[in-house]
């Protein structure tokens, strides 16, 4: 502490140090979601047979990526049986890649470099003469958000996603079989629908044009749609996979397959949400205990006390 606090320059350099690793983090993420978000763009918008590639990225941008892909490939090398879980959580936050396990790993990494160098460097000149267990409960607790940080972000990710799939999932069932009833196919419905959802369900939507662009390569449709529940990790479209794939092989009416399992879906929807208005009088409970009666019981009883209380001083 004494070092940090009578030579600023090693203060100055810790905190270059610390920039340059959280700067390195937050530019690997934010390119990662700019070249995704670029080249599911350009494929949306291709034809069948439009070309492939990545968008260029900045030589900056490209040399943090390639050392934080580096640095998770080989922890990744360490620990094989936690990279298929890992994968599928990404999958299911939007982040699709190849790269993205490394690129994950090699940011929390990073995240736990920077929180030792603000650990031994810059807390200590900040915390100068405070007591011991403040210094420790700071670098606790900059180590526990390096370490939980990441896997927070992207469990919320993965949450919000999911909770726009499961709201636009009967939106899409029921577009998909008035399209099929129209007279489409149910390949031709799907695009058709990807095109209404993409304003309101952007995420929905972006997974029904990987559906599209797999159906369109070639790929089975039971293999392509299991591919798809996969990557919303919710089990409405794992019954929906099952389920289109049972009427394809029994040779049943896809129209009226899909209006049933909407018609299921509708009605498993309005029970959430009757669940939902059963428990609000119970989670009401506690607002109004703490906030609004205390409001009320002042609104009420104040005035009745201050006109006692001139009362009695007027006598």
């Amino acid at each position: 502490m004494d070092l940090a606090a009578a030579n600023p320059t090693v203060v100055l350099i810790a905190g270059l140090m610390v920039l340059a690793a959280l700067g390195a983090a937050a530019v690997a993420v934010t390119v990662e979601l700019r070249a995704g978000a670029k080249v599911r763009a350009r494929l949306s918008e291709a034809p069948a047979a439009g070309a492939r590639g990545k968008a260029p990225a900045s030589g900056l941008a490209a040399g943090v990526m390639g050392g934080l892909t580096r640095i998770g490939g080989r922890i990744a090398i360490q620990d094989p049986s936690q990279v298929s879980v890992t994968r599928q959580k990404l999958i299911h936050a939007g982040f699709p890649s190849r790269e993205a396990v490394a690129v994950y790993l090699g940011v929390r990494f990073a995240a736990l470099i920077a929180a030792a160098v603000l650990s031994l460097t810059v807390a200590p000149w900040f915390l100068h003469g405070a007591p011991p267990v403040m210094s420790a409960v700071t670098c606790g607790g900059l180590t526990l958000i390096a370490l939980l940080g990441p896997e927070h972000y992207l469990g919320m990710r993965r949450g919000k996603r999911q909770q726009e799939y499961r709201d636009g999932f009967p939106d899409m069932l029921d577009l998909l079989v008035a399209a099929v009833e129209a007279g489409l196919s149910l390949d031709a419905g799907v695009t058709r629908v990807t095109e209404e959802l993409e304003r309101r369900y952007p995420n929905l939507a972006e997974n029904m044009i990987f559906l599209t662009l797999e159906l369109r390569a070639g790929r089975s449709r039971k293999e392509a749609w299991a591919s798809f529940a996969d990557r919303l990790g919710i089990d409405e479209a794992r019954v929906m996979a099952t389920m289109l794939r049972q009427a394809e092989e029994m040779g049943t009416s896809l129209g009226e397959t899909l209006r049933i399992f909407s018609d299921d879906m509708r009605a498993k929807r309005m029970l959430r949400a009757e669940e939902k208005a059963m428990a609000l009088p119970a989670k009401l409970i506690v607002p109004l205990i703490l906030f609004i009666f205390p409001c009320l019981l002042g609104v009420l009883i104040l005035p009745a006390v201050y006109r006692v209380s001139q009362t009695m001083h007027g006598h």
